[in-house]
């Protein structure tokens, strides 16, 4: 599926949207430049999953943990910035992957591509590319 959107607003609106069919146990990987929309993407995720806390890219932190308060099965989001992993060996050592495919969590990770060997094979990828006049968002 091909997606384009004309702003931030709407590429939080389709992430928002997009969290309405997610069941649990999903694994979101993002892959994009930097200020393609990765960050933004999540934060519509996050509200359509009922966070309340403000969402940023844990890119120092490597990942966050956010409790979900709208949603009967999913009780929390793993955000997961893989920009500055040094191989895909470190996603273990922080401790993500004990996360993968929990039914009551939905694991987002920006820069997956970075780290796509070691996700599971269900992972959907999601591309993001800005260029002057939109987004492009390509959902696999």
């Amino acid at each position: 599926m091909r997606i384009i959107t004309n702003s931030e607003k709407e590429t939080f609106k389709l992430a928002k949207d997009f969290s309405e069919k997610l069941k649990g146990g999903e694994i979101i990987g993002l892959i994009g430049d930097l200020g393609a929309g990765k960050t933004i993407f999540t934060k519509g995720l996050a509200k359509g999953l009922g966070v309340k806390k403000m969402v940023n890219s844990p890119t120092f932190v490597l990942m966050k943990i956010y409790d979900c308060q709208n949603h009967k099965t999913i009780k929390k989001l793993v955000h997961i910035d893989a920009y500055r992993l040094n191989s895909e060996k470190d996603i273990e050592a922080i401790g993500a992957a004990e996360y993968f495919g929990r039914a009551d969590i939905i694991t987002v990770i920006e820069w997956a591509d970075k780290i796509k060997k070691v996700l599971p094979k269900n992972t959907k990828f999601i591309t993001l590319k800005q260029n002057k006049l939109n987004r492009i968002i390509k959902i696999n």
